[in-house]
This record gives structure tokens, C-alpha cells and sequence, in this order.
């Protein structure tokens, strides 16, 4: 596998990337909504879309699906749908006084499914088909893990997806409809708080006066400035941002344009059902280390990475759409080469896989330990789990014995 393309592995390795670190480059652009194909008419405060999630007016949008806002405020939501009072915790944005919220949270605690159309800028809300008609978006990947009254779900995520991922099959509905605990990488529902804002902006700025310029080649400056203008933004854009935050950013354009989005990531779907169930969501790692994984990697690293990235632009959306398609058959096989393609950069697969999947079976393995006959549901990238350095392989050597659901 080349290069480059095991750069887009990281969709199902690390979810803090994919939302906190991609920076604001342009001004945040409109999009529509329609419901079961008719167009939603907002006034003056149009539904937008800001680093790759579909935001609408709150309220107008709600009343509009014939529910009641009662309070929006530090990223929780209470409204009344259905004559059922729900909360939901949220990225809530102002503008102009107005607050905004994603459109596939309000539009799924709504009772919809919600698609999003690229191509011409839509959020399609659709009614749920009958039970008897509905269609699993795929396999993924599933096992389990029982030991000592005790056990552990083990679940691969996508952290981009879209509507053709859900709904998922009954065996993960099930098996989190009896967990105690949802375990995840982090909790991605905290992105937007200012804690994790400022993380961005002190590990993946200079702080010394240079710029990215100063810190890589011409050649690469350039040809970055160049899809940064063919994006719609300023050639140098990027020049406060270090190598590893303008690659992510330039994967980020092409997954968006494809029609993924973090907000449908497996593990965002699971957070917020962990939410409305109202159980601990417990983290496996933090923001701070997975951005400080990526901001220790070498110069020379950062710069081999975003080069690859930019070198091959024009085939990112084909690369994030075969690893949708190795997530919805779940392919042992399409998923180990994946995993195993890392290991041509020691560096690399050593922060992204090595090291991380240690400190995640040690984890795991403690839940197993605990004798408190609790369920726990884990959703972390699939590519920690396959291979000599997964989790799968370092759990059986605990002892454990893992099954392929």
C-alpha cells in the first residue's frame, strides 16, 4: 500500500484530529435543509456549514419539526419533541445572536434519518422507514470479551461517516443497550470546549515568530498555497499552523466535499446515545495526548506526511470511500493490510499504533478485572485492533479470549 494512502488510516485511528484540529480558514458557507423533500424556509439566519458539520438555527429549526426549545446553554440542549422532553449535549455556535446547533443531532432526536448531499449543499431529513424495510449500513467490527462476571464490547469506529453507515446492526444496538459504561478514545463531544480550543492553538502554532514557511520546503509551501486557493481560501492561510495540522486540514477539505462528516462518526453516534441513556462516558486517552502524539513527530515526519497528502489530493475522496467500504463489509483482511501498511514508518506506527494500543489493552484489561458484573462498550478506531500490536492479539495474551461478533 502506498504511502499516502495509509495516511488516510488515521480515519479510524485518532478522533480528536478530525475534530478539533482543522482551524477556520474561510468563512463558514450556506446550506439548505429539506424535510422529506420539502425545503425548510428559514429568514434571515440561513443554515451553514463550518468545519465539515451541517449547523441550522436551533430554534426555527425545531419549531419547524414541531418541537419546542425550552433552554439552550454550555452545549446542552432541552427541547420537547413528541410531547417527550429530551436533553442533548451539543456544539452550540452564535451568529449574529443567534444560536446554531448540527443539524443531524436536532434532526435525529427528531425522530429522522439525515443525509447530506455534497454535491448540492443539502441536508435531507428523511422519515424512518418501517422497521421490516430497514437496511444495516454494514458489519463494522465487533468483538467480545468475558471474563470474571464481567464484559467488554469491543467496537472498530470510522470517525467520519455518513447516513449509508446507519442504521447499525442489531448486535451493537443491543450490546449497548445493556452496557454500563461507554469507553472511547475521547469523548468527541467535548471538542468545542474551550479547554480543548486553546490545546489547538498552543501545540499546533509556532509560538516563536516563524511560520510554516520557515519550516518546510518551497516546493511543498507552494503546492500547498495552491489547493488552498482552488479550496477558496488564501494561499497562506495555514501560515500560523504547524506541517501536522495543515495535513489534517487537507484531508479534512476532501472528506467534506465527499459527503462525511465527524458528526455521523460511530463514535459520536455512541456518545450521544450514551447521553440520552444517561451513562459514564469514560475516556481510553485525552485531547492533550493525541495532539501531542502528532505534534512530537519529527520535522521531517510532519513534512513526509503532508506531502504525501498534498501530492495526492486529487484521490483522497476514493481512498476515505474504499475504507468506508472496508468498515461496512467488515473485512479482517482489508483491515490488517491497512494496519499492517503503517509499519513501513517507524516512527509513525509507533506513536499511532504501538505505544497507544499498550496503554488501551491495559485499560480494557482492568474492566475485565474489576469482578463488579458490569458491561462496558468500547468504540475506538478499528485500526487499534488487528495485527502483532492490536488489542485484539494483546488481550489473548493476557489471557483473554476475544470473539469476532
Amino acid at each position: 500500500m502506498k504511502h499516502w494512502k495509509r495516511l488516510l488510516l488515521s480515519l479510524t485511528l485518532s478522533a480528536s484530529l478530525l475534530v478539533t484540529a482543522v482551524p477556520a480558514m474561510a468563512a463558514p458557507q450556506d446550506a439548505a435543509v429539506k424535510v422529506d423533500q420539502a425545503l425548510l424556509d428559514y429568514d434571515a439566519h440561513t443554515p451553514i456549514v463550518e468545519q465539515g458539520t451541517a449547523l441550522v438555527p436551533l430554534q426555527a429549526t425545531l419549531e419547524a419539526l414541531d418541537g419546542t426549545l425550552t433552554e439552550a446553554a454550555d452545549d446542552t440542549i432541552t427541547a420537547v419533541i413528541d410531547g417527550q422532553t429530551i436533553t442533548l449535549k451539543s456544539k452550540l455556535v452564535q451568529v449574529d445572536g443567534v444560536t446554531y446547533a448540527p443539524i443531524r443531532i436536532v434532526g435525529q432526536a427528531a425522530g429522522y434519518d439525515v443525509h447530506w448531499d455534497a454535491a448540492t449543499r443539502t441536508v435531507f431529513l428523511l422519515s424512518k422507514k418501517a422497521p421490516d424495510t430497514v437496511q444495516s449500513g454494514g458489519r463494522g467490527f465487533l468483538w467480545e470479551v468475558e471474563s470474571n462476571g464481567n464484559t467488554v464490547y469491543l467496537v472498530g469506529s470510522m470517525h467520519i461517516a455518513d447516513d449509508s453507515f446507519y442504521p447499525l446492526r442489531e448486535e451493537y444496538e443491543e450490546a449497548f443497550a445493556e452496557a454500563d459504561y461507554l469507553g472511547v478514545e475521547i469523548d468527541v463531544s467535548k471538542a468545542a470546549d474551550e479547554a480543548n480550543q486553546k490545546l489547538i492553538t498552543d501545540l499546533g502554532t509556532y509560538q516563536d515568530g516563524t511560520t510554516l514557511k520557515d519550516h518546510i520546503s518551497g516546493e511543498t509551501y507552494a503546492k500547498l498555497g495552491e489547493i488552498l486557493e482552488q479550496a477558496g481560501a488564501e494561499a497562506n492561510s495555514l501560515d500560523a499552523f504547524k506541517p501536522w495540522v495543515a495535513e489534517t486540514t487537507i484531508s479534512s477539505l476532501k472528506w467534506m466535499q465527499s459527503g462525511y462528516e465527524a458528526s455521523a462518526g460511530v463514535d459520536l453516534y455512541f456518545v450521544q446515545k450514551a447521553m440520552e441513556r444517561n451513562i459514564p462516558v469514560i475516556e481510553l486517552e485525552s485531547y492533550e495526548s493525541q495532539l501531542s502524539m502528532f505534534n512530537d513527530f519529527s520535522k521531517e515526519l510532519q513534512e513526509k506526511n503532508l506531502k504525501a497528502v498534498l501530492d495526492n489530493y486529487d484521490v483522497l475522496d476514493d481512498s476515505v470511500d474504499q475504507m468506508a467500504e472496508m468498515w461496512k463489509t467488515g473485512s479482517d483482511e482489508d483491515l490488517l493490510e491497512m494496519t499492517n501498511s503503517m509499519a513501513e514508518d517507524e516512527e509513525y506506527y509507533k506513536a499511532m499504533l504501538v505505544d497507544r494500543n499498550i496503554g488501551m489493552a491495559d485499560k480494557i484489561a482492568g474492566y475485565l478485572k474489576n469482578g463488579q458484573n458490569e458491561e462496558y462498550f468500547i468504540v475506538v478506531g478499528a485500526g487499534h485492533y488487528l495485527g502483532d500490536h492490536g488489542v485484539v492479539k494483546l488481550l489473548e495474551e493476557k489471557g483473554y479470549t476475544v470473539v469476532r461478533k
